[in-house]
């Protein structure tokens, strides 16, 4: 949890590591919903939302102010924010998700695949217990829910049916890393893990987690490939330490 405090520098990071994070891929103005986490709200994602923006996509916020759990409501407000960007653009739209922003991105994507061009979670936890992470207590106490009920609703470990990238860091201090490794499976073969070294409260901001985000996002529709069989320079190899699929 102490390395938690990280954050401020992986914000502060942005600036210098701004000229290489320019040259990520463009995009091809498709729609992009981007999910906060717990506790958190759109003013959150504002960063990661601009930096889209600035690389040529159309990124939305989830508008719902506080995300405070799945109370009433919420899900279906998101399900109409993923159907008005698919049809104010007439493209499939990319979903990202941090922490608990991951779960709504990853379920949405199994409910309405057709209207989903893939999924990107960062230090979302949907394997393993339910309580795999310091911030269930505070989830069960803004949500009113329990977290184990809450969760024998949803298979949360099975990704959903199209391109899925889980960004996880082993030194996560509210999610065990374990959480957020999507296991593979014959049902899905487009999903991956890249590990990033980042605090949780900073992976919305950290450098390493934004390139990871643009190199994905960047890829043809249908013509989806594995991060980590990608450029493996050594640098690469020291930034994202342990990427796998």
């Amino acid at each position: 949890m102490a390395l938690e405090f990280r954050a401020f520098w992986e914000f502060g990071a942005l600036l210098p590591a701004w000229p290489l994070l320019a040259r990520a891929p463009r995009g091809d103005g498709h729609a992009v919903v981007v999910f906060p986490g717990l506790s958190a709200n759109d003013a959150s994602t504002v960063p990661l939302r601009q930096y889209l923006q600035s690389l040529n996509y159309s990124a939305w916020g989830w508008e719902q102010g506080f995300n405070f759990g799945p109370r009433a409501g919420v899900l279906e407000e998101a399900k109409n924010k993923l159907v008005s960007a698919f049809e104010s653009t007439g493209r499939k739209v990319s979903l990202i998700g941090w922490s608990l922003g991951g779960v709504y991105a990853r379920e949405l994507a199994k409910e309405m695949p057709d209207m989903v061009r893939g999924v990107i979670t960062l230090g979302t936890p949907f394997a393993g217990s339910h309580k795999a992470t310091n911030a269930w207590r505070v989830y069960e106490l803004t949500s009113g829910r329990n977290v184990e009920r809450e969760s024998d609703h949803y298979d949360l470990p099975t990704a959903p049916p199209v391109p899925t990238t889980s960004i996880y860091s082993r030194t996560d201090g509210v999610v065990a890393w374990q959480a957020s490794v999507q296991a593979p499976g014959a049902a899905n073969p487009q999903t991956e893990n890249i590990e990033v070294l980042a605090s949780h409260i900073g992976l919305g901001f950290n450098p390493s987690a934004w390139w990871a985000v643009a190199d994905r996002l960047a890829q043809a529709e249908g013509g989806w490939t594995p991060f980590a069989k990608q450029d493996t320079g050594r640098l690469r190899g020291l930034i994202y330490p342990n990427t796998a699929r």
